[in-house]
């Protein structure tokens, strides 16, 4: 065979390599896809539902991840989660995390991830559901927010405070809205009223099993909490 007929060759061969290489990639693809749609049907929240979920599975190849039944990065978002806590409705308005050493069950199943890492955010209209009744809250500029309430005491009628407050978490799981200051005013009992309106703590159920509250801060758009956790489990 001459030259001529080994670069011919040469070239087919090359030609065939990404004939096969494109197919591989597109079978790839599609069956990440797939997966990942099933994956999002089988995610599980605590004590709540989601409006919606979506799995994106990151890494190349899919396939040889799968068939290790373990990936290692894997990225999923739920919209409008809808829990309760004492009492009162909670909705968090989009969740997105960051899943490290996914290990899934045959036919996803079961999913755990050995460590997350993620956001969590809750609307004002949203925290104002969950405070109490007549108490709104509010952006209360430089990561703070302002919540206001109503409270009725003998000779001085309705009386209505708006109170910058602090935002934090507590065990892990509940979010805390404490008001820095109440001015009384000299009228007794009015901070104590007060406060029992504009403080109150709210724990957060609707994540997956595993995740936990790392910290909380307040933005002009709601107040973004900060989610880590280890061995969390997706479903099953």
């Amino acid at each position: 065979m001459g030259d001529t007929e080994h670069m011919r060759a040469l070239r087919i061969l090359i030609v065939i390599a990404v004939v096969l290489g494109g197919l591989f990639v597109a079978a790839d693809r599609i069956a990440v896809n797939v997966a990942e749609s099933e994956a999002a049907e089988r995610i599980k929240v605590q004590e709540g539902t989601a409006d919606s979920t979506a799995v994106s599975i990151k890494g190349f190849p899919f396939l040889t991840q799968a068939m290790d039944q373990e990936f290692d990065e894997v990225e999923i978002r739920l919209d409008g989660i809808r829990t309760s806590a004492a009492g009162r409705p909670v909705r968090i308005e989009e969740m997105t995390a960051d899943l490290f050493d996914v290990r899934v069950g045959e036919g996803y199943s079961s999913a755990t991830a050995a460590r997350a890492a993620g956001t969590a955010r809750i609307s004002y209209a949203d925290l104002t559901e969950a405070a109490d009744d007549g108490v709104t809250v509010a952006y209360g500029q430089n990561g703070k927010v302002k919540v206001t309430g109503s409270v009725t005491l003998p000779l001085f009628g309705k009386i209505t405070r708006s109170v910058v407050s602090t935002v934090s978490i507590v065990d892990g799981d509940t979010i805390r809205v404490r008001a820095d200051k109440v001015p009384g005013e000299g009228i007794p009992g009015l901070e104590g009223e007060i406060r029992k309106k504009t403080d109150f703590d709210r724990k957060l159920g609707g994540l997956p099993a595993g995740l936990k509250l790392e910290k909380v801060e307040a933005g002009p758009d709601g107040v973004v909490i900060t989610v880590t956790g280890k061995d969390v489990r997706l479903a099953g």
